[in-house]
């Protein structure tokens, strides 16, 4: 009885590796999609099978379940995207004849708008490290860094020290599947980088290290720990809302466009490879333009 096991764990590892060696995946992403089709598993079991005793229907039942139990709109999307990705993996590694998944529809996104930061409250969160101490200049320079760049987390942390220009004013990152791009860097987070790594980097440079980032004991900063210096950062900014460092992407890219800056720009300073990713923000842009309509409109 554990063949069918052994055979839908092996089916998954393939799908990963397929993921990561041909595709180009980052780790992360691959490390999103196992997750995601984790969530199959205790479905997988009460079936008593593998992959292959599934039927169309289960996998409907299956996202309404997820939805049921409070999965918000994106990550139903990336659940979907996973699925159709997984099962067009099985078909063409000759375990399926047919794709389960071609009629699965990707639940809108529209109706779940990114929550971002007005101007004045990512001040506030600017504002929040202590920057007589190393420590604070350092976190202060990650918070300008990670906002005036619109960088994912991983991207931030794995900076290297040669990836900023800060005499000209621009990053390099290399974002998802490994994919670099170049984006601009204001002259507040050229400010805080400078000093940082004038004052207090030499200092925690424990050992020969490209990374720009480290912490007290000469590592990198991870993910994890950037999460928590966040939400201590925010609870002292008074912000009430979970704030998170997508938060802060989006953010980013919301201002930019309410600044006047065009879409396909802010695309590539996002590192979006399909512009209907970064569409998006121009919905959170009107949302603010009809709210203000209503509320001062005399015939709204």
């Amino acid at each position: 009885m554990r063949q069918p096991e052994t055979a839908s764990a092996d089916a998954l590892t393939r799908f990963l590796n397929y993921l990561s060696v041909e595709r180009g995946l980052s780790a992360n992403t691959v490390q999103s999609y196992g997750l995601d089709l984790a969530k199959l598993v205790p479905l997988l079991k009460r079936r008593g099978g593998d992959w292959t005793v599934l039927s169309e229907e289960d996998l409907v039942r299956f996202l309404h379940d997820q939805s049921r139990a409070g999965l918000s709109a994106r990550s139903l999307a990336r659940l979907v995207s996973a699925l159709k990705s997984f099962f067009g993996f099985l078909v063409l590694d000759g375990r399926l004849s047919k794709n389960l998944t071609l009629n699965l529809s990707t639940p809108s996104l529209w109706m779940s708008l990114p929550h971002v930061l007005t101007v004045k409250e990512v001040e506030d969160l600017l504002d929040q490290p202590d920057t007589k101490t190393g420590r604070g200049i350092r976190d202060r320079a990650m918070l300008e860094v990670l906002y005036a760049a619109g960088l994912r987390v991983s991207e931030l942390v794995t900076l290297k020290v040669h990836n900023m220009n800060l005499e000209e004013g621009f990053l390099i990152c290399r974002g998802k599947g490994g994919k670099e791009r170049l984006v601009p860097l204001g002259a507040a987070a050229r400010s805080w980088v400078g000093r940082y790594r004038s004052e207090v980097r030499p200092l925690l440079a424990k050992r020969a290290t490209d990374v720009l980032f480290l912490t007290r004991r000469g590592g990198p900063v991870t993910r994890q720990g950037f999460w928590k210096l966040l939400r201590r950062f925010s609870a002292g900014a008074g912000l009430l809302s979970k704030v998170t460092p997508h938060i802060l992407r989006h953010s980013f890219a919301t201002h930019l466009l309410e600044g006047g800056a065009d879409l396909r720009s802010v695309q590539m300073m996002l590192g979006h490879s399909q512009i209907t990713t970064t569409q998006i923000y121009t919905h959170v842009s009107r949302e603010k333009i009809r709210r203000l309509y209503d509320r001062f409109h005399p015939r709204a």
